[in-house]
């Protein structure tokens, strides 16, 4: 469970590397719009970057409820990741 209406995530990837994140439910189905299908693909080296899906970065409706995060990365390495307002 999370409070906030964004996810940064601190990340680094190679020139051919990439992240997509998925937001699950409890049972680790998909939650609708959050799939890694909908997630725009991330790549570069940053420290505080807003993950978004096709629908926006706004995670709000998500708050509260039990969630799992799948991350698929290629050639890339994850920092940290952050539930944020802003």
């Amino acid at each position: 469970m999370f409070e906030g209406r964004l996810l940064a995530i601190n990340y680094s990837t190679s020139a051919v590397g990439s992240i997509r994140v998925e937001i699950q439910d409890a049972n680790g189905k998909p939650y609708p719009g959050f799939s890694l299908e909908d997630c725009e693909e991330i790549f570069g080296d940053e420290i505080s970057h807003r993950v978004s899906w096709r629908k926006g970065s706004d995670v709000s409706s998500l708050a509260g409820q039990s969630v799992r995060l799948r991350f698929a990365m290629k050639d890339a390495d994850l920092y940290s990741m952050q539930f944020t307002y802003e």
